[in-house]
């Protein structure tokens, strides 16, 4: 494996990730070109044969200077808000899942099927270290999926990076978020936000599997038929 790829997202696996690299995309295009621009003023001044030692004024440059930066940031926050709507878009979801966190732990509760509750903690002996836990989330394919998050004690951060979700933990305050998960998978993630001495030990794991696969999967654990 080439050692750039080190550099390289993750796979994107929801929607709302893609959005955000093509908006990643579109910032960058923006900074080579302001870099660029920027660089050839540099060595124009640099190479040049004369100064003006007397200050002139020159209201149209200023006027420039005044109104390009605007226009940039215009063209940034377009596809921003953008973003930020998409995100924030409400619709109606298959399943809802309770994530509650906890010093130094995630538990987990399926809205939707009361006796389906866990707690999901680290597992170290793994191939993915520092982020296995020994139960998944398990989620069904190409259908919403709305996760509500909590907090017991201090502020937490539920965060899968290859889907693009993070919602914050506050203990007395609900926050929720809904997305759709594209591909099938195991899918992993960690608590974002600094929230003690283990703070780095809070790994999310997600898996998802067929619709119908999932619902068998469901029964038989309600039934504590693992």
């Amino acid at each position: 494996m080439p050692f750039w790829t080190a550099f390289y997202f993750q796979d994107s696996n929801s929607l709302i990730i893609e959005h955000l690299f093509l908006f990643h995309d579109h910032c960058r295009i923006i900074l080579i070109a302001i870099t660029i621009t920027t660089l050839t003023i540099i060595i124009n001044i640099i190479n040049i044969k004369f100064f003006i030692v007397s200050p002139k004024e020159s209201q149209e440059i200023e006027i420039m200077w005044s109104c390009i930066p605007g226009f940039i940031l215009i063209f940034i926050a377009t596809p921003s808000l953008k973003i930020l709507y998409f995100i924030e878009e409400s619709f109606p979801s298959f399943i809802t899942i309770k994530t509650i966190g906890h010093q130094w732990y995630w538990s987990y509760e399926y809205i939707n099927n009361q006796n389906l509750n866990f707690d999901s903690f680290i597992v170290n002996e793994n191939k993915f270290r520092l982020i296995a836990t020994e139960n998944e989330i398990i989620l069904p394919s190409l259908t919403p999926i709305q996760i509500i998050t909590t907090s017991t004690d201090v502020i937490h951060a539920w965060t899968v990076p290859t889907l693009g979700v993070k919602s914050d933990a506050y203990p007395g305050r609900i926050n929720q978020m809904i997305f759709r998960i594209k591909r099938s998978g195991l899918f992993h993630g960690q608590c974002s936000e600094i929230c003690g001495t283990n703070h780095s030990f809070m790994p999310i794991s997600l898996l998802r599997i067929p619709q119908q696969q999932f619902i068998n999967q469901i029964n038989d654990i309600s039934l504590n038929v693992w």
